[in-house]
């Protein structure tokens, strides 16, 4: 283990290759890779990068999103951008400190304003075939707060989790793209118990809630925050039909957050994300599950925690937050896997041996200069987001304040 081409830059087998403070605005939370540009979701909207030269990225564009709105997370493929649209909830209250770890049951739109004036919520559809200026064709309107996160890796449909009013927090809502311009509704999937306006009541420990799910062959991996994995089978839209639903929170800390089908082997990744400071929320896991039999997941194995230094005891979160997801036209193995891990950046992981996986790389970014997310009273940390690796091996991070940092791992 050295430092790398940068002194503040701590690896392991990757390479630093170039950074980038996106003109000047550096937070971001999701990005994608698309036709040699890299697209950011921020809070403020969202960052257009050309990557063509990895060593040299230069910002080309920004696109302006809505007042007291999130744009954090965002999808590509092909010629299409899907970009989210949220209630900013740490700039409108009444769940300003709640919005992470806690149930925000209770919460309807009517709270933050009049929809499309005071927030905006749904999702944009923009046309990225000239991929420095991407021009809005569509949008899809949400009846509540918005979107968190989309999967969307071509075909018809797209899977968002929303914030629904009348729901107590966010659902699997699969969206028809077949008009891109005209996105409409196609289905709807909910654990019971969330659909409040229905009458349905629950028991739920801590905060149930999809973050995502990324679907397969017709079916949907979700993850749940505190309410833990479903596999859902989504081939008929309109009536998607619960395979099974897995909670191991509690005992564990919950902040079920990211799912990796790896279907060729049969393994399913799931990863929990911490979402309180120095491990105050326990020490989180990336899981993984033999899933021959979707019915019944397995857990047999989780990845080793990072070791090289004791990041429980440095400023802000530490454990699992994204994984690269495998996307068509990006870097895909069912063996080599890349994780972000907040404060202990990128992790790179060998899987060969799903009961014994192996660490065999990092990159971590140096500290922000200074802090720009919208939490109040964070100390200046780390909090690498997420990584998108294309087929040279080359991945591109993302920070909640510290911009884009593209570093390459040898893959021979």
């Amino acid at each position: 283990m050295a430092a790398d081409a940068r002194s503040d830059v701590r690896s392991w087998n990757m390479k630093f290759l170039g950074y980038s403070d996106q003109g000047g605005m550096p937070g971001g939370t999701q990005v994608m890779v698309n036709k040699k540009h890299a697209y950011i979701g921020k809070n403020e909207g969202v960052s257009v990068i050309d990557v063509s030269d990895p060593r040299n990225p230069k910002a080309v564009n920004f696109l302006e999103g809505a007042k007291n709105s999130w744009h954090i997370h965002l999808q590509t493929h092909d010629d299409l951008l899907l970009v989210i649209d949220s209630v900013d909830f740490y700039m409108v209250k009444p769940i300003e400190t709640e919005y992470y770890g806690k149930s925000i049951d209770g919460v309807h739109s009517s709270m933050y304003g009049k929809r499309g004036e005071d927030f905006a919520a749904g999702m944009r559809v923009y046309d990225i075939s000239d991929p420095a200026n991407p021009r809005q064709i569509g949008y899809f309107p949400v009846d509540g707060c918005g979107l968190h996160r989309i999967w969307y890796d071509g075909g018809r449909y797209a899977y968002a989790s929303a914030l629904i009013d009348g729901y107590t927090d966010h659902i699997l809502l699969i969206i028809d793209m077949l008009d891109p311009t005209k996105p409409v509704e196609a289905g709807r999937w909910w654990i019971p118990g969330m659909w409040r306006d229905g009458g349905e009541t629950h028991n739920f420990h801590g905060r149930v809630a999809l973050h995502h799910a990324v679907v397969a062959d017709g079916i949907a991996y979700g993850g749940w925050r505190d309410g833990g994995l479903t596999i859902v089978d989504v081939k008929d839209p309109a009536n998607p039909k619960l395979l099974v639903h897995r909670n191991w929170c509690p005992p564990f800390g919950g902040g079920t957050h990211s799912c990796l089908p790896l279907l060729d082997r049969d393994l399913l990744l799931v990863a929990d994300e911490a979402v309180l400071d120095n491990c105050a929320d326990q020490v989180k896991y990336s899981w993984v599950f033999d899933i021959r039999e979707k019915s019944n997941p397995v857990s047999i194995s989780t990845f080793p925690t990072p070791s090289d230094r004791e990041y429980c005891s440095l400023p802000g979160h530490f454990g699992p937050h994204n994984f690269h997801e495998n996307r068509e036209g990006s870097f895909r193995s069912s063996k080599v896997i890349f994780a972000t891990y907040q404060n202990a950046g990128l992790r790179v992981f060998d899987i060969g041996n799903p009961f014994r996986p192996e660490e065999i790389g990092f990159f971590v970014p140096p500290l922000p200069e200074k802090m720009t997310e919208r939490r109040k009273g964070r100390p200046l940390s780390l909090h690498t987001a997420d990584v998108y690796v294309d087929q040279e091996g080359i991945a591109y991070l993302t920070d909640f304040n510290a911009g884009m940092y593209i570093a390459q791992f040898d893959l021979s």
